[in-house]
């Protein structure tokens, strides 16, 4: 991808390890912008990795404009097997120029068994990584929670007005989310309208804290299959008509 300049932005498990929440992941999810110019870009990049489509959408503009993923397999000797998702639009998230301009930018050391040197990743900013992740599956609620504990842990000596907007909007932890309505409490205040588990935690009750943040994730899981009603509708579509079955 930095061979090719393609504009992207790591993103899924890989990412998640980058932010100290760690999670194996034998795929590589990028987040790109879809004009004609990166995906030829794109197109050139996956042509190095020997990549193939193994699933339908086709690796077509019009898919990922409209919120599909394209899966790769990738073929070359020193990456084979490798599957690498690519999307350019996700439910929740906002388009790519803004995530581009809040992304972290991670400096990898240099391998002493390669010879590449360093490397310079480019991954979604924490808050976006957090929203991409809410969705109907059980897997993601789990690594969302980790991603805000270990933030909050790390920082919550060296709070920042954004920080302590993060925390509150995000936290899952209930023990932590009262530590951070009580350390903040007028962040907490104003909050606490837009988010219930926020005001649950200024009363210092932990059953209702427990109770709107399932209610929460219930909540985003439902937006998130209504999301991709249409499109899985899409999907199997494209497989009947290219002969593929869905998996049992």
């Amino acid at each position: 991808m930095r061979a090719q300049a393609v504009q992207h932005l790591l993103m899924g498990g890989q990412a998640c390890v980058l932010y100290g929440a760690a999670e194996f992941s034998r795929d590589a999810d990028l987040a790109i912008v879809a004009e004609p110019e990166n995906l030829e870009r794109l197109r050139r990049a996956f042509d190095q990795l020997d990549a193939r489509v193994i699933a339908v959408p086709p690796f077509e503009a019009a898919y990922l404009e409209r919120g599909h993923a394209v899966h790769v397999q990738c073929g070359r000797d020193d990456v084979r097997g490798l599957h690498i998702d690519v999307m350019a639009r996700m439910r929740g998230v906002d388009p790519f120029p803004a995530l581009w301009a809040r992304r972290t930018t991670v400096e990898l050391a240099a391998d002493p068994d390669e010879t590449t040197g360093a490397l310079t990743i480019d991954v979604l900013s924490l808050p976006d990584l957090v929203a991409a992740k809410k969705t109907q599956r059980d897997k993601d609620w789990p690594m969302i929670r980790r991603l805000v504990e270990t933030n909050y842990l790390a920082f919550r000596e060296q709070a920042t007005a954004s920080r302590v907007q993060f925390w509150l909007r995000e936290l899952r932890t209930v023990e932590l989310l009262l530590e951070c309505a009580t350390a903040f409490p007028s962040e907490a205040a104003s909050l606490a309208g837009l988010r219930p588990a926020v005001g649950a935690a200024l009363a210092k009750d932990q059953a209702p804290i427990e109770a709107a943040l399932a209610a929460e994730q219930a909540a985003e899981r439902e937006r998130d299959r209504a999301y991709w009603a249409p499109l899985r509708a899409e999907l199997e579509q494209l497989r009947r008509s290219a002969g593929h079955h869905p998996p049992r």
